[in-house]
């Protein structure tokens, strides 16, 4: 295999942070759409059939002048669908027409949700210019409520905890509603001192904890591996029969336990996990979390097992299938992988690509390239394209067994197919760059750096000095310890951090 000293310390590794689930959610109510009938349904499926970028006006001028009949309820139960689908821009359209052509009379629920979708639409300055001109008697906790969310989903502390402090001149913490919000915020960003001051201040005051609490309590107990922490909340929460527990709590309990290293107690809260299937409205998304956290944990009878179940109690779709082939590429379970593949390639017409990239992700690992080529044609034959993900699998794998020409052929069709943000394997990249500067190929070399630069895998100043130790023999250059600036004015060397991602994805 070929060396490639002078350019491996041009690249750092990012270990992937864990990402821990967060129960606390300010996520639309779910939809229940399978109830309508008549006009609503009508109405609606014009407007969310429609281009998602263009204006739903038209739609609701026609409907009005064709003597279609349109409630407030029916618009709000409209907005509050497109809502649920991030449709928000549409949502904010039909909120603005409903008062504006309809001379609708806005309640402070109808307040609270424009002000959540100015904000999502367009930014926190318009959403506060809107908060600010709206009448002072519908500014009541909902309205409030709606802004500090705005300040705590944008990450805003000071104006968040300056909108809870005008709640609490007003009278509106009493309820654990924004105590909540704000306790996410302190979270999300790190205010371990902060959240457990709010905690206390909870407690004196006498607001009560709901499911959401202790659920953002467990997140970030399980976020510092804090295993005592865990434990206390668990036992508190478990104790509280107003506040149930659902499969994910646990589930985010086995998260922290794994993360700290407390094996047998991440398992018992998998199995205590496994419990609340039944009863959940989620089953779907359980049973794929889960199979997911018995992979990570080594036990592949568990996933497999979880996966049969899954099988039997509902049709499985592409994330489904995602979910177990990632599992069980944790442990190069070939064979089954195999199994699974064939099974969804025979039943599934909507084709994910992130299916078969598992596979190929396996075989080249383990050095079966044949059967990833393979992989490769049937992609093809199925009219789909294989994406930057399969090509840098493949070049991975060539690179394992020396083949550094199919290398550059599979980087380069890797990178040309990227989009922003995708980065690819480090040491794939060194090898193609030590290979143009072994043969001298300068041509070569300038083609593909350009093609890193065009893609912003590296910036614009370090392909001149990328080609400066090409074309010089005798440059012993440490090029890792050369800073230059991002776009987004970061040092490279922090940004680099990214690299690997591009081979650790679907």
């Amino acid at each position: 295999m070929m060396k490639y000293s002078h350019f491996s310390s041009l690249f750092n590794t990012l270990r992937n942070a864990p990402r821990h689930v967060s129960l606390y959610s300010t996520a639309a109510p779910k939809s229940h759409r399978k109830f309508w009938k008549g006009s609503l349904n009508s109405l609606y499926r014009r407007i969310s059939r429609s281009d998602p970028k263009a204006s739903v006006l038209p739609i609701l001028d026609r409907w009005v002048q064709n003597s279609r009949t349109v409630d407030k309820d029916d618009l709000v139960t409209i907005i509050k669908e497109l809502r649920y689908y991030k449709d928000y821009s549409q949502a904010l359209e039909v909120s603005m027409w409903m008062s504006d052509k309809r001379y609708v009379e806005l309640l402070p629920s109808d307040v609270a949700i424009r002000l959540d979708l100015i904000a999502k639409v367009h930014g926190i300055e318009q959403a506060e210019n809107y908060f600010n001109n709206t009448p002072q008697q519908l500014k009541v906790l909902e309205v409030y409520s709606a802004l500090l969310n705005c300040y705590a989903h944008a990450k805003q502390l000071e104006k968040a905890e300056a909108t809870m402090q005008k709640m609490r001149d007003l009278g509106f913490s009493r309820t654990s509603l924004s105590y909540n919000v704000l306790l996410n915020l302190y979270y999300k960003t790190g205010h371990r001192a902060k959240f457990d001051s709010l905690m206390s201040e909870m407690e004196e005051n006498g607001i009560g904890f709901d499911r959401f609490t202790y659920g953002i309590r467990l997140s970030a107990a399980a976020a510092a591996s804090d295993l005592e922490g865990i434990d206390k909340i668990l036992a508190e929460w478990e104790s509280d029969p107003k506040s149930l527990l659902d499969w994910i709590n646990y589930a985010v309990a086995a998260n922290g336990y794994t993360k700290a290293g407390a094996v047998d107690k991440a398992l018992a809260m998998l199995k205590r996990s496994e419990e609340q299937i039944p009863s959940s409205k989620r089953q779907r998304g359980a049973y794929q979390y889960l199979m997911t956290q018995y992979a990570v944990l080594g036990k592949k009878d568990d996933t497999l097992r979880l996966w049969k179940c899954y099988k039997e109690q509902m049709k499985v779709y592409n994330r489904g299938y995602i979910c177990i082939m990632t599992s069980l590429s944790k442990f190069d379970d070939i064979e089954n992988a195999e199994k699974i593949f064939e099974e969804w390639e025979s039943e599934h017409a909507n084709y994910d690509i992130r299916i078969p990239n598992t596979l190929i992700g396996a075989y080249t690992r383990n050095g079966f390239l044949d059967k990833a080529e393979a992989i490769m044609s049937r992609i093809r034959l199925k009219d789909e394209k294989p994406n930057p993900t399969a090509w840098n699998y493949l070049a991975k794998g060539y690179l394992d067994h020396g083949q550094i020409e199919k290398v550059l052929e599979s980087a380069t069709k890797a990178v040309s197919a990227a989009q922003p943000g995708w980065m690819p394997d480090k040491d794939v990249v060194v090898a193609c760059l030590e290979y143009f500067k072994s043969k001298a190929d300068l041509e070569g070399a300038e083609e593909f750096i350009k093609l890193l630069g065009d893609k912003n895998i590296i910036p614009v100043n370090m392909q001149e000095r990328l080609l400066n130790h090409i074309k010089n023999e005798n440059s012993t250059a440490v090029i890792g310890e050369m800073e230059w600036d991002c776009p987004n004015g970061m040092k490279k060397q922090v940004n680099l951090q990214m690299w690997n991602q591009g081979s650790s994805g679907f």
